[in-house]
């Protein structure tokens, strides 16, 4: 089917917030718990499956939200249409954590957009969400973001989410070495698999990884610079940072003997 033609303006900068524009019976799907707001005229219902195919019968629909459980999401999307007979209605949603988000025209990519298994936020409906296995299983054994990912088609917006800043990358034909939890999103047309970081002393003490995440082809891709889990281990107790506000070794360890 044929993707709705939703309007849209992403609000803010550091923590953004994605309004959709809705026109009479036009709906945007969303996952469950984004919303952040919607005028009276939109009305919501959860649901399992992406509302692509509206002829698939129970089965399809388990296994269309089955297919969510397995990249760890809800098992349920929210369909949010504009009820009302005439004017515009407005939803609004944001993302689980601070960061950026970028509009995907689906329509210029005949091949679909290969995004990470949190990146999605929402998208008109008609979009497809399905499951994308990495061909190479050492990508997926060792790449840190899991051998599954989402793949997103359709020919209207949808929209995805990453933290902190995101960069476009323009490939012809080359080879962008990236660490493996930054890779947001990429073409089909990009082969994507996992190297090997250095040598010995820089996989050990370079304190970037054991592997990195290697893209090539022709093709875009996007970069997130604060993935959630290194966000995560940076606010940790104990973490990279949990240090850094003493300035030097001996503040760190009087700052802990005081803190006891």
């Amino acid at each position: 089917m044929h993707s709705h033609d939703v309007d849209y303006r992403i609000l803010g900068s550091d923590i953004q917030v994605l309004e959709i524009e809705l026109d009479p019976q036009e709906t945007v799907i969303a996952e469950a718990g984004a919303m952040v707001y919607m005028d009276e005229a939109i009305a919501f219902e959860t649901k399992m499956g992406d509302g692509s195919e509206p002829e698939q019968g129970l089965l399809g629909k388990l296994f269309s939200a089955g297919t969510r459980l397995i990249v760890g999401e809800s098992l349920f999307l929210t369909h949010f249409t504009h009820r009302g007979a005439v004017g515009k209605s407005r939803v609004a949603f944001s993302a689980p954590y601070p960061g950026t988000i970028i509009p995907i025209d689906l329509g210029t990519m005949p091949q679909g957009l290969i995004v990470q298994k949190d990146g999605f936020l929402a998208a008109a409906r008609g979009t497809k969400i399905s499951l994308h296995f990495n061909q190479k299983f050492g990508s997926g054994l060792f790449g840190g973001e899991g051998f599954i990912l989402q793949k997103l088609t359709g020919d209207g917006k949808a929209f995805v989410h990453a933290g902190g800043t995101i960069i476009e990358k323009r490939l012809h034909n080359e080879l962008l070495r990236v660490d493996t939890g930054c890779v947001v999103a990429f073409e089909p047309s990009i082969d994507f698999s996992v190297a090997r970081a250095g040598g010995l002393k820089s996989m050990i003490f370079g304190g970037e990884g054991l592997l990195l995440a290697t893209l090539r082809g022709t093709g875009r891709v996007w970069i997130q610079s604060m993935p959630i889990k290194k966000l995560i281990r940076a606010l940790a107790p104990g973490g990279g940072n949990a240090q850094k506000e003493s300035g030097t070794v001996l503040g760190g360890i009087f700052g802990n003997m005081l803190d006891e």
